[in-house]
């Protein structure tokens, strides 16, 4: 197991290398995230959106959400991106919504700011197969605008039902629009980063958007920091 010194280094290595580094095979070396599942509770997380418990299944919300045609984005798109992952996952993380190499694929985080969340998750000792990684909507806005309101009411019981199914015990909010969207429509991440929040049960720490750290590399520090929160969380 990496200790903590080894594990900053590697993550201060990030920012250089992850707009030009292709993503390589992840192996965890803390493969330690197996769980219990009890039964599920109501939802307590969003429970003003739509219920889709007509959705058994993560693959069944996928295929709702490639069919989607609930928002203007729905005609834009080329691919929807469901998002994926650990359908038992632990830490589930959210960002805004895809760009331009995620709806080209059809799969979430697989640009430079992907590159880079691959890169934080294996230094906090984990992998990509062993958490989960969505977005608040799952079709890409035009030229990466953020996701207007009525947008993301009609994309949110995708996400809030992806949640019900999961039930992870920790959801990582990455960046401004998604804090917004999830939690207040007048919060600020550089006020709330770091700092927990209870939400149905689920702890949700807010955070950057690796994006930003891509633009500020400074801010690796700030995230870091966070990170060591929801290890400390899930040990």
């Amino acid at each position: 197991t990496m200790d903590d010194e080894k594990q900053l280094q590697l993550f201060d290595g990030f920012v250089r290398d992850a707009a030009g580094s292709e993503r390589e095979g992840l192996v965890s070396s803390q493969p330690h995230l197996e769980r219990v599942l009890e039964p599920a509770p109501r939802r307590t997380l969003w429970p003003e959106t739509d219920r889709r418990d007509d959705l058994s299944d993560l693959e069944a919300v996928a295929r709702a959400a490639r069919d989607c045609q609930r928002c203007k984005l729905g005609g834009m798109r080329k691919n929807a991106v469901p998002g994926e992952g650990n359908p038992h996952a632990r830490i589930v993380w959210i960002g805004e919504g895809p760009g331009a190499d995620e709806d080209e694929q059809g799969r979430p985080f697989v640009g430079a700011a992907g590159r880079l969340l691959d890169r934080l998750i294996v230094a906090m000792g984990l992998a990509r197969e062993e958490v989960f990684i969505g977005n608040v909507v799952k079709c890409r806005p035009p030229n990466n605008r953020e996701p207007e309101p009525d947008e993301v009411h009609a994309c949110l019981p995708y996400l809030a039902r992806q949640i019900e199914l999961i039930r992870p015990e920790i959801i990582v909010i990455l960046g401004a629009t998604a804090l917004k969207a999830l939690i207040d429509p007048k919060a600020y991440i550089t006020r709330m980063r770091g700092k927990w929040i209870e939400r149905g049960g689920i702890m949700i720490m807010p955070t950057f958007h690796p994006a930003a750290l891509l633009r500020d590399p400074a801010k690796k520090h700030d995230v870091w920091a966070d990170m060591q929160q929801v290890l400390a969380r899930i040990k």
